[in-house]
């Protein structure tokens, strides 16, 4: 008894923890939601020639929008002409053949132009968004970011960008043309008719919509199961919605699509008998209502799309939005023609921004003279790595100074003083390239000769000597 006891309080445990893990995520998902940007500012890296490729893209999509609705006035015509001669059917035929021809030159330009651009729009975003990145101060990736963020926004939240504002756009654009076209023809055609089948339209386009939205979020549950508690969930509660939920919404889908039809061929009939409809009419309207309505279902995931575009870009855009507490790329500042190198930390207080809580450094001061060497000793995270950060700025001190030749850091452009300085790290980084790029980093016009005198300076020229290619051999060698 006592260890079914324990076993029983293990699992309501498990339960609780997996509830609370689903309560967390509903509310991080309710947070997303409430930081969407507007859905226009997605448009706001857009040039001359996007809004010239969106505006071709939105009229041949209306145009686009437009053929199924005529589809059914030649259906119309199709069923009247069979009563005649063979004449008449060959110019419907003819029409189709047109009709053909037309759709298919509008659908291609509408998703050639909206991808087109699209693309575009999300490779500027990219550029910029790396671009903040690399600007930022390194605060920022302490307390807002990391790699894992950083590679996610790179690659999956801009394409979910990029499918908000491109061929998604030109769909919903041509079915909803599609859809105000073919109730005007259909209201044309057989008002009486038409105005009767507009009550079967609510439940079919919502019936198919749930069902789509439904399909596509089950279908990736899988990929969803990556811890225990996601894997429970899904074999508990997500198989009752594959099993269930589907099947009722495809059943109430068919109900409602073939008792549509029933009651278009029966009112239908009793138009062409008490209204001079004809066949070719009652069929004009059938498909201008029931057959366009849905395409309404491709709206409701385009309006999905939307949604997770505007949520995506919150993120981006707050990063792209940024500015840093350190720029990198600000010009003013001083320059001096000569630099000594006498460093003094005066009276300086720090913490680091991810850890306000814990003083690093208080009223901490130290002065090294020119030409001397000088070595910073103490206990693990005793602060040394923090004065040396100080001192190549990649953190500012909440209070004091950090003075070269007398003079505040802060005051030097950045970028200057960042030349004047060289630093090897306790682990020390080889970007992906030659030895000889590697060393040229620091300077953008570095010669060969200034790069083989910084080596020998580095006592690093026997070794490099020593490599396959020498200078141009890759850093992996290493």
């Amino acid at each position: 008894m006592a260890g079914k006891n324990a076993t029983g309080r293990g699992i309501d445990n498990k339960e609780t923890k997996l509830l609370k893990s689903l309560l967390n995520k509903t509310e991080k998902q309710q947070a997303a939601a409430a930081d969407k940007v507007p859905y226009y500012k997605l448009f706001s890296f857009a040039d001359p020639i996007d809004y010239a490729l969106m505006a071709i893209g939105t009229i041949t999509a209306v145009g686009s929008g437009v053929f199924l609705p005529l589809m059914g006035v030649l259906f119309g015509e199709m069923i009247y002409s069979f009563g005649k001669n063979a004449g008449e059917v060959s110019k419907v035929a003819v029409k189709f053949i047109y009709l053909g021809l037309g759709s298919g030159l509008a659908t291609f330009g509408y998703l050639a132009c909206w991808t087109v651009t699209g693309e575009r729009q999300a490779a500027r975003i990219r550029c910029l968004y790396l671009k903040t990145v690399l600007r930022q101060d390194i605060g920022f990736f302490d307390q807002e970011t990391n790699n894992g963020v950083i590679i996610e926004s790179l690659s999956s939240d801009i394409l979910t960008v990029q499918d908000a504002i491109g061929k998604k756009v030109g769909k919903f654009i041509q079915v909803s043309a599609t859809f105000v076209v073919g109730l005007i023809i259909a209201f044309i055609k057989g008002w009486r008719l038409a105005l009767v089948l507009l009550s079967s339209i609510p439940p079919l386009v919502f019936s198919s919509a749930v069902l789509t939205v439904l399909l596509s979020r089950v279908a990736s549950l899988p990929q969803t199961a990556n811890s225990e508690a996601a894997t429970v969930v899904e074999q508990t509660i997500s198989s009752i919605r594959t099993d269930l939920a589907p099947g009722i919404y495809v059943g109430g889908y068919y109900f409602f699509y073939y008792t549509s039809y029933a009651l278009a061929i029966w009112y239908g009939s009793k138009m062409v008998l008490d209204h001079n409809y004809t066949g070719g009419d009652v069929m004009n309207v059938i498909i201008d209502t029931l057959v366009v309505s849905l395409n309404l279902r491709d709206a409701t995931l385009c309006s999905c799309a939307f949604a997770a575009g505007r949520a995506a870009a919150s993120k981006i855009f707050q990063t792209i939005n940024r500015e840093p507490v350190i720029d990198p790329y600000d010009m003013k500042g001083k320059k001096l023609l000569e630099i000594s190198g006498g460093i003094e930390l005066k009276n300086v207080h720090f913490c680091y921004p991810a850890r306000p809580q814990e003083i690093i450094l208080d009223g901490f001061s130290v002065s090294i003279p020119k030409g001397t060497t000088t070595a910073l000793v103490g206990r693990s995270g005793s602060g040394k790595s923090t004065v040396i950060s100080l001192i190549v700025r990649f953190y500012d001190p909440q209070a004091g100074e950090v003075l070269i030749d007398g003079i505040n850091i802060k005051k030097f452009q950045f970028r200057w003083i960042r030349g004047k300085i060289g630093l090897v790290s306790q682990e020390p980084v080889l970007f992906s390239s030659t030895i000889k790029d590697n060393i040229a980093y620091g300077k953008d016009d570095a010669t060969l000769e200034e790069i083989k005198a910084a080596v020998q300076l580095a006592n690093a020229s026997k070794f490099i000597d020593k490599l396959p290619q020498f200078y141009n051999s890759r850093s992996s060698y290493s």
